[in-house]
């Protein structure tokens, strides 16, 4: 019908509207109301356009990985009142979308003769104050030169990558490197949690007594159940759909794209779902709780 209005409106200094609209068959009051309707058209397709411009800044500035509820939170963080179906709409007309998880191979070979710690977290992967209970996983990222094991430690209270190591193998120094780098930039309570599968890099004596030396509980979930460590698993996942499905020229490049993911976007510019203060990043989370407790 707008076809057909625009059609009307085009050719009314050649032809009477009266007579436009017998020939078309349309009401005349319907074409009146049209015509008086295009100023606010265009003033709103005006303002889709700005806002698709926005949306695409947004989308790049977050490695293109954002999808329609982190770009909405953006914009509301940006004082941006917008419905967040519109920004759906307009992400869609605009062929702007996240990226998807691709599947993951376990890496976990759990050492029969160790014997594991007991489950503690039962899945409750919920923290209320930093440093009280952290998540670890290995996972391999692909290169040239071939595989770059990383180990990560991770806390549940604000989610935030509080340790980190990388190397050539996934042996116990890994995940212990891990671990010291955790103790030495964030306050690990005493009895802190330290939470992981039973792979044979966890039930080493090397970070068995790394754990006794810092004064932390060591917790271990099932073999073969990524449910069991399912923050871990999910950051995983995270960090490979948005650093780009790809393989690596060599290790030092892979190095430094998760040194920047994890410094520079993951812990201070990615917005987290928070389950309390809603979309944050890990870090200004961090900053919450500790005005809370300074409070």
């Amino acid at each position: 019908m707008s076809a057909l209005y625009r059609f009307i409106h085009a050719e009314k200094a050649c032809y009477a509207v009266t007579v436009l609209c017998q020939a078309l068959k349309v009401a005349r009051s319907s074409c009146y109301a049209w015509c008086e309707g295009e100023a606010a058209r265009r003033a709103r397709r005006e303002a889709d356009e700005a806002l698709a411009h926005e949306i695409t800044v947004l989308h790049i500035a977050s490695r293109k990985t954002y999808g329609v509820p982190r770009i909405h939170a953006e914009l509301r963080r940006l004082g941006r009142r917008v419905n967040r179906k519109r920004v759906a709409r307009i992400m869609r007309q605009a062929g702007i979308q996240g990226v998807t998880r691709r599947k993951r191979r376990s890496l976990t070979r759990a050492d029969k003769k160790a014997r594991p710690a007991p489950d503690l977290t039962g899945r409750d992967f919920h923290a209320e104050i930093p440093g009280t209970k952290l998540v670890g996983d290995i996972t391999y990222l692909p290169t040239a030169e071939g595989w770059l094991h990383l180990a990560c430690w991770i806390d549940l209270a604000t989610r935030e990558v509080v340790g980190y190591a990388m190397a050539d193998h996934h042996r116990a120094p890994l995940v212990t490197d891990a671990l010291k780098m955790a103790h030495g930039r964030t306050e690990l309570r005493p009895g802190c949690v330290i939470h992981s599968d039973r792979g044979s890099e966890y039930t080493s004596a090397e970070l068995r007594s790394e754990i006794a030396e810092l004064n932390l509980r060591q917790n271990c979930g099932r073999t073969g159940s990524c449910f069991d460590n399912a923050t871990a698993e999910s950051f995983w996942a995270l960090l490979k759909e948005e650093t780009g499905t790809r393989t690596w020229p060599d290790r030092a490049t892979a190095r430094a794209e998760v040194f920047d993911f994890n410094e520079t976007f993951c812990n201070r510019r990615r917005l987290r779902k928070h389950k309390i203060f809603g979309y944050l990043t890990p870090a200004e989370t961090r900053q919450r709780h500790q005005h809370a407790l300074a409070a």
